[in-house]
């Protein structure tokens, strides 16, 4: 368990650590964050709209079209612009809890990923790398790689690159931490 607690903490560190080189100090995020001078007009427009706090799809029928008109709209809207919209109400500059949820979260995806390290009955630096790595790739087809196939990202392959680095700086930790001799 120690060392299962151990593995956890480093490697969660260590995926925490790239996300915030990712996201704040590399920019590699920017082309889903992107920055438009038109920004306060939108504001203002959907916040006269007096819209609860929810992500929307727009163009979308309303819910319980029929069918026949739900494909009519469809047809309707081809070729033109859509968009997805993640509105709230009020800005919260304190990210203190969401840093700390974070982390954690990391922290537990890695221990999780360590129990099933444990089992393992091959223990070497490779294979502990190699399944570490791979866990990173499932994590980032699961979501976001299927979310980009019907909402296309336009920062996909930061998260590529995230899968890969983060994943793969946790994998060289475990490696070593899992293969070395007691």
């Amino acid at each position: 368990m120690k060392k299962m607690l151990i593995g956890a903490l480093v490697g969660g560190l260590l995926i925490f650590a790239w996300q915030t080189l990712s996201f704040v100090v590399l920019e590699l995020h920017d082309k889903g964050l992107a920055y438009t001078p038109k920004q306060d007009d939108i504001l203002k427009s959907l916040n006269a709209e007096s819209l609860p706090e929810g992500t929307y799809m727009l163009p979308r029928p309303a819910p319980g079209t029929p069918m026949d008109q739900h494909e009519a709209f469809m047809k309707n809207y081809e070729g033109k612009p859509w968009a997805k919209v993640s509105y709230y109400p009020a800005w919260k500059v304190d990210m203190t809890m969401n840093m700390v949820r974070g982390f954690l979260s990391n922290v537990i995806m890695v221990f999780l990923l360590c129990w099933i390290l444990s089992k393992f009955a091959a223990s070497s630096f490779g294979t502990y790398f190699t399944a570490t790595v791979f866990t990173g790739l499932i994590a980032f087809i699961n979501e976001p790689y299927t979310g980009h196939i019907w909402y296309p990202m336009h920062d996909i392959m930061a998260y590529l690159i995230d899968a890969i680095v983060a994943w793969g700086l946790c994998g060289l930790w475990l490696g070593w931490w899992y293969s070395r001799k007691k």
